[in-house]
Parts: C-alpha cells; sequence; structure tokens
C-alpha cells in the first residue's frame, strides 16, 4: 500500500490488505465470491426450505432498563432485536448497531422485513452516551436510524471501525472515535477496546471491504461485557479474552448460518458461538443475531434451540446461557 506521496508502507498488521482495505487474516476467512452466491440461490429456488414459525410465536416482553440511567454498580441488558441492545453500563447508555427501520436495505420499499418489532420502540429510548458499530452492513448499521440517533441525541460518542468515520462525517456526526483491532478509547470511566472478528464490509457489490469490521469489549470498574458484532468463528477469541477480559457475559451472534458450505467464513452456526464463548472463559451467553432478519436457510426459531443444546453439551452452566426475550432486560 502506499502512502500519499509514493512511498510503501511496510510493517501493515495482518488484517489491513496491502492493496488497500481488510481482510481475514486467517486460513479459512476468506469469503465466497459472486458465483458462489449464485449457485446457492439457484439451490434454495429448487430445495423446499423448513417452515418459519409464526412471529407472534417468538417471545417478547416489556424492557426494564433503568431511567434515566443504571447506577455506575450495575449492569442492563436490554434485547432490542438482531444485534441491536441497550446497554447500560458505568452509568452510561449506550446501543449497539442500532437499527430500528422496517427493513435492512438501501431503500425502504424492498429488501429484508422485519418478523419482530423492535423490543424498545424508539421513542421510549433514554438518552444515548454512546454508540458502537461493528461494521456497515445494513442489518448493523442503518442510514434512517443513524440520522434519528443524531437528532435526538447529538453528543453521543460514535465507537466505529476504521473507515467508518467519514461515513458518519457526511450525516453531519462528528463525535467519532475510529479503531483499529485492539484499539482502545475511554469515555468517562468506561474502556471500550475494538476487537478481531472474522467478516467482510460492503453496502454494495462494488467496493467491498474498504472498511473494517470488528467485535467489542466494554469495561467499567465493575463489569466486562463482550459484544461479538457478526463474525465467522475465528482463531483469536481466546487472545480477546486474555487482553480485554475476564467477561462477565458474551453477547454472540448464533444465526444466519444456512447453508454451511456459503455462510462458514461470515457466519457462526450455534455450536461454533458456543464454542466461541468457551474460548472466552465461558462467561452468561446471551445469543442475538436471529429471529429478526431473515436472510438465510436456517428456520427462524432453530438458532437459539442448537445454542442451548451446544452450551448443555459443552458442559456449561444452563442458568448462564441468558436466552433474551425481544425487549427483555438482563441484569447482572
Amino acid at each position: 500500500m502506499l502512502e500519499g506521496g509514493g512511498r510503501a508502507v511496510t510493517n501493515l498488521p495482518a488484517h489491513h490488505n496491502p492493496r488497500g482495505g481488510f481482510r481475514n487474516p486467517w486460513t479459512g476467512g476468506a469469503q465466497q465470491g459472486f458465483r458462489a452466491f449464485l449457485k446457492w440461490r439457484l439451490e434454495r429456488m429448487r430445495t423446499a426450505l423448513p417452515s418459519d414459525p409464526d412471529p407472534a410465536e417468538l417471545p417478547s416482553t416489556a424492557p426494564a432498563f433503568d431511567r434515566p440511567r443504571a447506577a455506575h454498580t450495575r449492569l442492563t441488558i436490554t434485547w432490542v432485536g438482531h444485534s441491536t441492545f441497550l446497554l447500560q453500563i458505568g452509568g452510561l447508555n449506550l446501543l449497539t448497531d442500532p437499527v430500528w427501520s422496517e427493513r435492512a436495505s438501501p431503500v425502504p420499499w424492498a429488501g429484508p422485513k422485519r418478523w419482530m418489532a423492535p423490543g424498545i420502540s424508539f421513542n421510549q429510548l433514554p438518552a444515548i452516551d454512546a454508540v458502537v458499530l461493528s461494521h456497515d452492513h445494513y442489518d448493523h448499521l442503518d442510514d434512517a436510524t443513524v440520522c434519528r440517533l443524531e437528532a435526538r441525541d447529538p453528543g453521543a460518542r460514535w465507537f466505529v471501525p476504521i473507515g467508518l468515520g467519514n461515513w458518519l462525517r457526511a450525516r453531519g456526526i462528528h463525535e467519532i472515535t475510529e479503531l483499529d483491532w485492539w484499539g482502545e478509547a475511554a469515555l468517562d470511566s468506561l474502556m471500550i477496546r475494538c476487537a478481531p472478528a472474522q467478516h467482510f464490509s460492503g453496502r454494495w457489490p462494488w467496493g467491498r471491504d474498504r472498511t473494517l469490521w470488528c467485535s467489542w469489549s466494554m469495561s467499567s470498574a465493575s463489569h466486562r461485557l463482550y459484544f461479538g458484532g457478526d463474525s465467522g468463528y475465528h482463531p483469536e477469541f481466546a487472545r480477546i479474552a486474555e487482553r480485554c477480559g475476564p467477561f462477565d457475559v458474551a453477547l454472540m451472534p448464533i444465526g444466519a448460518y444456512e447453508p454451511r458450505w456459503f455462510m462458514r467464513p461470515v457466519h457462526m452456526a450455534p455450536e461454533e458461538a458456543v464454542r466461541a464463548a468457551v474460548d472466552l472463559g465461558g462467561p452468561r451467553l446471551v445469543p442475538m443475531h436471529w429471529g429478526t432478519f431473515k436472510f438465510t436457510d436456517e428456520p427462524m426459531d432453530e438458532p437459539p434451540q442448537r445454542a442451548r443444546a451446544a452450551w448443555l453439551a459443552a458442559g456449561q452452566p444452563e442458568e448462564r446461557f441468558c436466552q433474551l426475550r425481544f425487549g427483555e432486560t438482563l441484569v447482572i
């Protein structure tokens, strides 16, 4: 890669592509190409998929987070849906990958539609102090929601992986901290660290992997939390625990995994998510990235069933598997 004056940049981290942009640096992290995508779509047309439940069968409940903020010594985790959580940690209110739109799509009239309404309505939200983004895909970075949040909470700090700052600045947001893997920054007494993930980026078929993808850890004086973002299984989870843990709880993606031959590099199956949580030291596991948008071939209610079975098969305590209903608040 060349700097502005044409001088070669050496000693790049392994996840930085020398030709520009980013990559998964491990064996097995290479993405499937467009030809494989077409193969999957043709297979889908020829094969009867398992039936999905009625969305009304997916459990939901009223949120019970603290207003206006939780005490510094209290951690609350409220599942909005998919990878969106309201976190109250270190006396602050944070959102992860906020999406309140009806579709995960560049347009409001087409694309994957919500199965479940957000577990917290947008107007129910308390004042937001910070937002963390894992990457730029539409089910994690929603233009309309970003603009609504900036209008509502203009002082919020946005923590993002390298490359997303310009996208936010184009929407009038300037309180931005961009971090590379293993970078860290403080917000009041809360330490926020950017950690590896195995995925890809790009909001269009062209210009892929120009911005980074990541996971996050958040550490207060009383609690440590891991947010897995969107990821395939990779070998760095134990190192994340060594550098950022020990964790009280891990929010782990468990859905959008079938067919495995196509999805394995970028999405963990439930059994892999459990393996990753064990690598992280076996904190409480909160499943996410399921039940909200229909992207892949598995039934919408299958991921948590398989994750619970894998958790118990791994010898983990049943009470530390924390499957939340939509809108449910877990207090630690």
